[in-house]
């Protein structure tokens, strides 16, 4: 299929866009990372970030708006892609990809429902606001105890597990590609790419649900 220049643009901004919404979650990780050392720790991290005032309000908009042209030109591409593509090439496609890349377009559908209920469970405070106690007197909240006690039902620990996993399968494709995309592979790192990208995927995935599943099993605690 040739690709028209409106093509390759959105390809272009997906590929950066894509970039900088892995950077944020690796860096996201490290920082939720801090729950294995205590709640001084992750309490600590927060009052770091809530002394940035309106500096966190703007990174949000922008990560949001990252996904949301990340999602829109997913949805365009892709059905672009199905509109050029004869049925009868289409079982050799899906040969010639793999699971994670045929299924792009449903994993990034789920992520995007899956970071509505994320900000809707920890930033908003709308689905549990039981979970939120005053930490101190400069309007935070105790992080410590939101988190663990947010994980103490079930369907968010479900919620949050599924929705890694269709991380893992996004990031696991979606690394080899934005390379590929912008020109950074040839035919022989490509598949070193697809092996990193997984490899990232899968720590992605390991690090955010042992989380949620350390406060099931009673790792993190109060």
């Amino acid at each position: 299929m040739q690709l028209t220049q409106s093509s390759v643009g959105r390809k272009i901004i997906m590929a950066v866009t894509g970039l900088v919404l892995i950077s944020f979650v690796c860096v996201h990780l490290l920082g939720n990372s801090s729950m294995f050392f205590g709640a001084d720790a992750i309490n600590a991290y927060a009052q770091k970030l809530h002394s940035l005032g309106p500096f966190v309000w703007v990174f949000r908009l922008v990560m949001l708006a990252a996904f949301a042209i990340h999602l829109v030109f997913g949805i365009q591409l892709t059905l672009e892609n199905r509109a050029a593509t004869p049925e009868t090439n289409v079982q050799v496609k899906r040969l010639k990809t793999g699971f994670g890349a045929e299924t792009m377009i449903v994993s990034g559908g789920v992520l995007f429902f899956f970071v509505v209920y994320h900000i809707l469970h920890f930033t908003a405070r709308v689905t549990n606001p039981e979970i939120y106690v005053p930490l101190g007197d400069a309007g935070m909240v105790d992080v410590y105890f939101m988190v663990v006690n947010g994980f103490r039902s079930a369907l968010p620990v479900i919620v949050y597990v599924a929705g890694m996993i269709f991380l893992f399968l996004h990031v696991s494709h979606g690394f080899q590609s934005l390379f590929q995309t912008l020109g950074l592979s040839n035919d022989k790192s490509l598949p070193v790419m697809g092996t990193f990208g997984k490899l990232v995927g899968f720590v992605l995935l390991l690090g955010y649900i042992a989380i949620p599943l350390s406060i099931v099993f009673g790792y993190i605690k109060l």
